[in-house]
């Protein structure tokens, strides 16, 4: 299975963190239901998962895979 670049699973975690905290209120914006939308099922395809939780789960466990560079 091909595994996505370890930065686009970083951007992706963020955006999604960022969405979420966006759509913790009361009244979301439908602009921004929809980048969530479009972010969770970016995150499912790029982990090969059909929820976003496992998909949540399976990028971070993919970024701790990832050797450190220095």
């Amino acid at each position: 299975m091909l595994k996505a670049h370890p930065a686009v699973l970083r951007n992706l975690l963020a955006i999604h963190a960022s969405l979420r905290e966006k759509a913790s209120g009361d009244v979301v914006p439908l602009q921004v239901r929809r980048q969530l939308l479009d972010t969770e099922y970016t995150l499912c395809m790029s982990t090969g998962c059909y929820t976003i939780e496992d998909a949540m789960a399976a990028a971070r466990s993919q970024l701790e895979e990832e050797p450190a560079l220095i």
